[in-house]
């Protein structure tokens, strides 16, 4: 019986036309027939739509139309707090308490110089240059427990935060990124995937550029020499003794300071980090090296 049931099968597939977008078919009772409205049976009195009014006639009000009163967009003012709004430079706040929570969970390696790259793929900050992000500002708050030693990078800092990192013996530094060199420096797999070489850092704008030449921010167009006297200076004003770090077994460390158009610590500008391979190509080319050095 089981054999002559497989022979009849295989003769019955034998039979059929093969499968293909002529012979396709819904199956049965999954599709229904649309109900066309107005028309007698489907509803043809209000078809659907209820009593008079707009919605009835669909003649609804424009976007913004508030029934007649003075819409919003004309209420509100177009000077005053709300100038420039959409231009308004951000930066994501990153506090002494949570730098020092991620060093002592080892997601941030404090004998190594910290920037960005190191902050965001310890998941300790999110910065969205998409959305008007400029980095990171570190914040006083935790500044009574924070106990390492960095040297770190980011784009603002308050005084207090400051002298907390230098009375420990650290070094901070304030440094301008525009939107595309966040981009990669957030993100340095995505770009390096690309085989793109890395471009030259924009120096800062006009208005920015007063906040990065003065010492007493740690700017990094600052003059090294009056950065010494502002980190004398802020010692003074706070109370401590200021740690001569030329002595420290991290001097190397605490010293590496980025150039100003570099974007990740080690690699240069016109440089392709080829993942592939894990190797890093370096131009050759004389005009190359002159733009990238420029």
């Amino acid at each position: 019986m089981s054999g002559n049931g497989g022979t009849r099968a295989l003769e019955l597939l034998r039979s059929l036309p093969r499968v293909s977008l002529a012979n396709l078919r819904p199956s049965p009772g999954s599709k229904k027939r649309e109900r066309r409205r107005g028309r007698g049976r489907y509803g043809g009195r209000k078809c659907g739509r209820g009593h008079k009014g707009e919605k009835q006639r669909g003649n609804r009000p424009r976007l913004g139309f508030e029934g007649g009163q003075t819409p919003f967009y004309l209420a509100i003012p177009k000077y005053g707090f709300n100038d420039g709004h959409s231009l308004r430079r951000q930066y994501q706040p990153l506090s002494l308490q949570r730098l020092q929570y991620l060093i002592d969970l080892g997601r941030v390696d404090p004998t190594q110089p910290i920037d960005l790259t190191q902050l965001t793929n310890a998941r300790g900050v999110t910065v969205q240059p998409l959305k008007r992000d400029y980095g990171v500002q570190l914040v006083e708050e935790g500044a009574d427990i924070f106990s390492a030693k960095v040297n770190i990078e980011v784009q603002r800092a308050s005084e207090l935060a400051i002298a907390t990192i230098e009375k420990n013996g650290g070094v901070v530094t304030t440094s301008f990124y525009d939107p595309r060199s966040l981009e990669i420096l957030c993100k340095p797999v995505v770009f390096f995937l690309r085989g793109q070489p890395i471009p030259k850092r924009m120096l800062p704008p006009e208005d920015l550029v007063r906040y990065y030449t003065d010492a007493r921010n740690r700017g990094y167009l600052a003059d090294p020499s009056k950065v010494a006297e502002a980190r004398l200076e802020l010692a003074k004003k706070y109370g401590y003794v200021l740690p001569d770090i030329t002595k420290d077994e991290l001097f190397k460390m605490l010293s590496a300071r980025k150039d100003p158009r570099q974007i990740f610590f080690g690699l240069a500008p016109g440089w392709i980090v080829n993942m592939a391979d894990k190797k890093i190509l370096k131009p050759t080319d004389e005009k190359l090296l002159k733009y990238y050095s420029s």
